[in-house]
């Protein structure tokens, strides 16, 4: 039997991780890495997954929660930067407990910038020698549901210092359903990176018009100068490290070469990858403000 750990379990990622690894016809243990485990129970009711105490600020939960772990998805939690104080110590843990495949939610293009945590993440799995595959996501479609919500349900507007770059996007479903299959088929992506995206590049004017013609609601697309974009968000309560995160991913592109689309999604799951058009329609009741979308940050 197989024993695959999902770390930020009760997040979007995770959660879409843990959903596609149920519907696998594989011998496994899920194990479900949570930092509450009474709030995970709540959340993660299936009774295929075993819940672990899984904590990265809390480096005394590393041992318990890997001992048993033979493949680990990892992610790296919006409020963690320190990222030698936290992911070298686990990764110390992952090769003497004796972890045999790490999978790793990064970011598309982290190889060209070596500022942001992934790119340092990347390099110290990469030293550990343990066997990883990288899985360099786009932007999410579903920062639309989370981090973007509050101004496109109470203003409807987008509203990020983007100008006109274009942004290579991806459907959070499709991410859990490649890294189900590279767990579960490890073998075959043995130190390997995927740049995981849908099948168009967007400007956020363009995405503004979709949500405008599909959801029946006008969504305006505002880019704000830096100064006034930090200050909106500040009266809003944003803390300022992650103002900072939302400038480094909406801004920094307009300086930067287009992103590449890649057929990864398919190549992997013999899928075509979900597309804008269908996400928007897949949460258009969440998006017109009808019920809130249960998740978590997905700034990424």
């Amino acid at each position: 039997m197989l024993n695959i750990l999902v770390t930020g379990a009760t997040g979007n990622v995770g959660a879409e991780v843990i959903k596609s690894l149920l519907k696998v016809k594989y011998d496994l243990k899920l194990l479900a890495g949570v930092r509450d485990l009474e709030i995970g129970c709540k959340e993660l009711t299936d009774k295929r997954i075993s819940l672990v105490r899984f904590d990265f600020t809390d480096t005394t939960s590393y041992t318990p929660a890997l001992q048993n772990c033979d493949f680990l998805f990892l992610m790296r939690p919006p409020q963690i930067s320190e990222v030698y104080k936290y992911f070298g110590p686990l990764l110390d843990v992952a090769k003497r407990v004796g972890v045999k495949h790490i999978v790793f939610l990064s970011v598309q293009g982290v190889e060209k910038s070596k500022i942001i945590p992934h790119y340092k993440i990347e390099k110290l799995i990469v030293a550990s020698h343990i066997p990883f595959t990288f899985l360099r996501a786009a932007y999410f479609m579903q920062n639309f549901c989370t981090t973007l919500k509050n101004d496109l349900l109470d203003r409807r507007r987008i509203f990020l210092p983007a100008g006109g770059a274009r942004f290579a996007v991806v459907d959070v479903r499709d991410t859990g359903h490649v890294a189900a299959i590279v767990l579960t088929n490890a073998t075959e992506h043995i130190n390997k990176s995927y740049d995981l995206t849908a099948s168009q590049l967007f400007t956020f004017q363009e995405m503004a018009a979709k949500l405008t013609s599909i959801l029946g609601v006008n969504v305006k697309y505002t880019s704000p100068g830096l100064i006034n974009f930090f200050l909106a968000k500040r009266r809003e309560g944003i803390p300022i490290n992650f103002i900072l995160v939302m400038i480094m991913i909406h801004y920094f592109p307009r300086f930067q070469k287009e992103p590449i689309i890649t057929d990864c999604i398919e190549s992997i799951t013999g899928e075509e990858p979900i597309t804008f058009n269908e996400f928007v329609a897949d949460h258009r009741v969440s998006l017109c403000g009808l019920q809130q979308y249960p998740g978590k940050s997905l700034t990424n």
